[in-house]
């Protein structure tokens, strides 16, 4: 009740051109000196000294100046060109810099941050609100969720932390305060209200599922605090909607009950984010789609698929099986539910409802870790393929959650593609699964090896895109 009047008055406070009598049941105008200074100072102080500036810092290679590939200035200025030349004695690399922000979520240095700040980074630093600065290192990166966790190196003593809370409690309506560094400038606090929750299907990560505020956030306030009124964290600032590259009242935040679940998995020691696995493939229910299945709204996940031996599979899941709930939350679409599914403990059983041929219904599927069934084998391709400059890996249970490549039993994923090399040049993506090269089928990541070793005029390519087989014949 404290923390509604806290909020109450202070909104009061803003809008005292609406002042009416307490007869009236509305508005009210402050009815003394302690309710003029209600104040958000004092959550402020108890959170603000955990939350910290991030500086990132890789080397990237710069390119050269266009007229040195020009041979005749290559004969008069070389390969570095002349000082008396404007712009041709240019550096080889150049070091870019990236601002965000953080927060200490354990005394011991522990730091939540998004992993977009840091990608690719070669060296971390971070800024404490009481100015002390000391280099951080990564204990878990979770791209699939934006997350990154820290570590303060050498740090001596015990620092400020922040509590998680859930963002279950969160309510639209309730007041917010975004605290980061926005623009560089110094730690800022800025306030507004929860606008909406469970904002999925935003294309910011694959777990889409955010908690939206009108609170200022710009850049740099990446991986800063939104905390509430009781001075908890209940999300990690990530993203803005804007035409303009500053707030227009429009800000995303990821769930601090997605946060915990990497930062358990980081505590543990663990080099990847364990979290429960379905084995099922899911699409979304469309008006057309909710038409055949006679449901009155287009809202759950529809099984598309299952998995032998999975726990959807040992659940009894089938395909055509529509969910509507997890744990007795409802869920619109499987962004919802992988947010809900995903964030549950592993260990036990959870709920999930569904309705099957028009009738409800309610499976008990198991949480288990997807397993690793085979070695990944990793392997960078090089050579004279269009494959060239691939990281691919055995595909496994694990790897097709990691890489949401449902549908594919077989072959090999592709997990990343180096900038500038033949397989990005010829269009390969990160997630797609190799099947076939010139007839052959491919098995694991040495098969895919040993023939993309071999030059061949013409490489006729069969592989899995998003759930469609594609074919393509390539030059050598």
């Amino acid at each position: 009740m404290k923390r509604f009047a806290l909020i109450a008055a202070s909104l009061l406070v803003a809008v005292p051109a609406l002042a009416q009598t307490p007869a009236t049941g509305g508005p009210r105008v402050p009815g003394s000196r302690a309710e003029i200074g209600l104040s958000f100072a004092p959550v402020v102080a108890r959170t603000a000294p955990a939350i910290v500036n991030v500086y990132a810092m890789k080397t990237a290679a710069r390119g050269s100046n266009p007229l040195l590939d020009d041979p005749f200035f290559r004969r008069f200025f070389g390969d570095r060109g002349g000082p008396d030349v404007p712009g041709f004695d240019m550096p080889r690399e150049r070091i870019q810099r990236s601002l965000g922000s953080g927060v200490l979520v354990d005394p011991s240095g522990i730091v939540v941050t998004n992993n977009h700040v840091i990608d690719g980074a070669d060296e971390i630093r971070l800024s404490l609100s009481d100015k002390r600065e000391f280099d951080a290192e990564v204990v878990l990166r979770d791209p699939r969720t934006d997350i990154a966790i820290l570590r303060i190196k050498d740090g001596k003593g015990a620092f400020p932390s922040a509590t998680l809370g859930s963002s279950d409690d969160l309510q639209v309506g309730d007041i917010v305060l975004a605290i980061g560094n926005p623009f560089g400038v110094g730690q800022t606090v800025t306030q507004g209200i929860v606008s909406a929750l469970a904002r999925t299907q935003r294309g910011i990560t694959d777990y889409g599922f955010f908690v939206q505020t009108d609170a200022a956030i710009n850049p740099g306030n990446s991986g800063g605090a939104l905390v509430d009124g009781a001075g908890r964290v209940v999300g990690i600032n990530t993203a803005i909607f804007s035409r303009s590259g500053g707030s227009q009242g429009i800000g995303f935040a990821i769930p601090a009950d997605m946060v915990r679940v990497v930062l358990q998995s980081a505590l543990s020691g663990s080099k990847v984010v364990r979290r429960p696995w379905l084995g099922a493939d899911l699409q979304e229910v469309t008006p057309d789609i909710a038409e055949g299945l006679d449901v009155v709204r287009p809202t759950g996940a529809l099984v598309q698929g299952v998995l032998p031996g999975s726990p959807a599979a040992k659940a009894g899941l089938r395909a055509g099986d529509l969910i509507v709930a997890v744990a007795g939350q409802e869920v619109d679409d499987p962004d919802a539910f992988g947010f809900r599914f995903a964030t549950r403990p592993l260990g036990g059983t959870v709920d999930v409802a569904i309705i099957r041929q028009g009738k409800p219904a309610t499976l008990r599927v198991g949480l288990e870790a997807a397993p690793e069934t085979v070695p990944r084998d990793e392997i960078v391709l090089s050579g004279r393929s269009p494959l060239s400059g691939a990281t691919v890996v055995n595909l496994s249970p694990a790897v097709m959650e990691e890489m949401r490549t449902m549908g594919a039993t077989k072959g090999v994923v592709i997990t990343a593609v180096e900038e500038g090399s033949p397989a990005q040049r010829t269009s390969f993506k990160p997630g797609d699964v190799i099947l076939d090269i010139n007839g052959t089928p491919i098995a694991t990541t040495a098969d895919l090896q040993r023939i993309t070793r071999t030059p061949s005029r013409a490489w006729r390519v069969t592989l899995q895109r998003g759930g469609r087989v594609i074919s393509a014949l390539l030059p050598g």
